[in-house]
């Protein structure tokens, strides 16, 4: 495991994921090392390079020569950042390491797209049960006779802090197995960590954030045990109250370590909100084609807010659909669908233009590019007619997505090409499932961007005038269907 040198202080951390990747740093929480956030680091290295932390005087990492402070701990790890990231990084962070997270967020906001939270300390008090039961053994550690003590009535009490911290740490159902329990409690019990446990017990409480998360404009997901008995839950209101911009979650059946006790459901939550269930469902080609775009999930979130999809929604929410797109870019000529197709993705143009084309034939196989000559000569045969042009911001392929039925229609890069951002049925199901409230508003986006098209082709069919014909070589019954399209036009102009 590397051992990193930041500001002459040793930085023990857990690194993997292909180099090539985004960055995510890892923080753990009080009396803890980098293991406490072990099931997130599996499920993070699929889609990040991570570095998983263990704090000055936890773990394998020594302690600050200087005294323990919050602002000290985010100095360093903004130090890190910039030594092994080139660009912003996410940053996770469980209990004392969510405060870090967010101090950082504060200080260096250029160094932070965006934060996944699990049971953050917001002002810095504990709950009741700690500090009564907890805070007393904390203080008496931080003097070397009173470590002793400490250690000595363990060992004579077997499992006296145990009996105190596993009802304040976890929930009254916990799905926690013993193993993992076992784990947790010998980085608890490390040796030769009293003096900066009880600095940090000190310095969470001379960090409270409650007058300052309002000024965090850093978009984050905050996940919370509805049993959290560490932490108090009145923080989590704190959050719901002045961070505008935060995704909070509450787990039932979970306390403090909402990510050991409920894991899939916490899995899910950050899988959604970091994008990574898409790689694990399409690992075999997509992964590849998304890492030579170079997917950006800030540069796509900021498009979207000028998109049909993006309508109405808040920083956070188009950070968290932007990362559930996958981008590709085409050719002049190339074929995005065909004709006949079962439809599984909504596109979105990005850049460039993409053409819909009616096709008379029966073709519908072949994928081979076509020249814009080729596109001309079967226009001109009256095999192929173009129906529309889509540009920037305008998505299509919605209908197909919905009812998954075959498509009316090929999709084609115009002249200038197509960068598209692509959403797969499963995800956006996915997206609904996990957040209802950003998947209702992404699919009434969608019934928007719909009823628009819809009102263009009522123009186009009633009311728009056909240039091919004069108007003495109307029928009456062309000039009557002309007069209803008039009349229905002007009836959903109103509505």
């Amino acid at each position: 495991m590397p051992i990193y040198q930041i500001n002459d202080q040793s930085l023990h951390v857990v690194k993997t994921g292909a180099n090539h990747q985004q960055t995510a740093v890892l923080l753990h929480g009080w009396s803890s090392s980098w293991y406490a956030m072990y099931p997130v680091l599996e499920l993070v290295r699929e889609r990040f390079r991570c570095f998983a932390v263990d704090l000055p005087g936890y773990g394998q990492s020594p302690p600050l020569k200087e005294r323990t402070t919050i602002k000290a701990y985010a100095d360093l790890i903004a130090a890190l950042i910039r030594e092994v990231s080139d660009g912003p990084v996410v940053l996770i962070g469980h209990s004392m390491g969510g405060m870090i997270s967010i101090t950082i967020a504060l200080h260096y906001p250029e160094l932070v797209e965006r934060m996944v939270l699990i049971c953050p300390t917001i002002t810095g008090r504990l709950s009741r049960f700690i500090n009564f039961f907890i805070s007393p053994i904390t203080v008496l550690e931080r003097f070397g006779v009173g470590s002793y003590i400490v250690s000595w009535i363990e060992g004579v009490v077997v499992g006296l802090t145990d009996r105190l911290m596993r009802p304040a740490s976890f929930a009254e159902r916990t799905a926690i197995s013993d193993e993992v329990y076992a784990r947790l409690r010998s980085d608890a019990r490390r040796h030769g960590q009293g003096r900066v446990r009880a600095e940090c017990f000190r310095a969470m409480r001379e960090n409270d954030l409650t007058d300052q998360i309002k000024h965090v404009d850093t978009p984050a997901l905050v996940i919370w045990g509805a049993e959290d008995n560490t932490v108090p839950l009145s923080d989590a209101s704190i959050v719901d109250d002045e961070w505008w911009d935060a995704d909070l979650r509450i787990l039932p059946k979970a306390g403090h370590w909402p990510h050991f006790e409920r894991p899939s459901a916490t899995m899910r939550l950050i899988a959604a909100y970091l994008g990574i269930a898409r790689f694990k469902l399409n690992r075999r080609g997509v992964q590849a084609q998304q890492e030579e775009e170079g997917l950006n999930d800030n540069a796509i979130a900021y498009f979207l807010a000028h998109s049909d999809l993006g309508t109405g929604l808040n920083q956070a929410q188009r950070m968290r659909l932007a990362a559930q797109f996958r981008r590709r870019r085409y050719l002049s000529g190339e074929f995005i669908a065909r004709t006949a197709e079962i439809g599984r993705e909504l596109y979105i143009i990005m850049a460039g233009n993409l053409e819909i084309w009616r096709n008379l034939e029966s073709d519908e196989g072949s994928h081979e590019p076509l020249s814009r000559t080729a596109l001309l000569e079967r226009e001109e045969s009256g095999l192929w007619r173009k129906v529309a042009i889509l540009r920037a911001g305008q998505i299509t392929g919605e209908l197909s997505l919905l009812d998954q039925q075959k498509r009316s229609a090929d999709l084609i890069a115009g002249e200038e090409g197509a960068t598209v951002l692509i959403l797969d049925r499963t995800r956006l199901l996915s997206l609904c499932e996990d957040d209802a409230v950003l998947g209702t508003r992404v699919l009434w986006n969608i019934g928007r961007a719909l009823a628009k098209r819809f009102r263009f082709i009522l123009w186009q069919l009633y009311y728009a005038p056909v240039q091919d014909l004069e108007e003495s070589q109307f029928s009456e019954e062309q000039s009557a269907t002309r007069q209803d399209g008039d009349n229905i036009y002007q009836i959903g102009k109103k509505g």
